[in-house]
């Protein structure tokens, strides 16, 4: 127990210190990486190829999101739960976009400044697959709501 309390204050010290690191060029290589094996992935490429028509657009948009996000530039413009509703996404594709984006955020910016990133992506899964209804934790509802509240249906 002593070793694990002696320990805490460096790696959080460390983990603070990666956060204020992270710069606008940190993004764009991780962006870049990212979409470049999504395009690849045998998984997630045929969910993202045939929406992105425009990859180059698509990661300075995304660029624009993670800054935002991150680096609080409040940059991007934009809805991204009413951007991924239209496609076949189910829950299973965020835990492999998880994975993707992990390994690649430590093979580009390494494990402290991708602990960070994942903090954020593991948020903004789990808001994406609850707005698109596909979070396991919650239940939907099996009944129709009353046409008439207060009448029994």
């Amino acid at each position: 127990m002593d070793q694990m309390a002696a320990r805490l204050p460096r790696d959080n010290d460390r983990m603070e210190q990666a956060a204020h690191e992270i710069t606008p060029d940190d993004i764009t290589l991780l962006v870049d990486a990212f979409y470049s094996r999504v395009r690849e992935d045998a998984v997630l490429g045929p969910i993202f190829n045939p929406a992105v028509h425009d990859w180059e657009e698509h990661q300075a948009t995304l660029v624009k999101f993670w800054s935002s996000v991150v680096l609080g530039t409040r940059e991007y413009r934009g809805n991204p739960m009413a951007a991924h509703r239209p496609h076949p996404i189910v829950a299973e594709h965020f835990q492999h976009w998880l994975a993707l984006w992990q390994g690649t955020a430590e093979t580009c910016l390494g494990e402290d400044k991708a602990r960070i990133f994942m903090g954020y992506a593991r948020r903004i899964a789990q808001s994406l697959m609850y707005g698109l209804d596909l979070d396991p934790l919650r239940k939907p509802q099996n009944r129709p709501l009353p046409m008439h509240p207060g009448k029994a249906v």
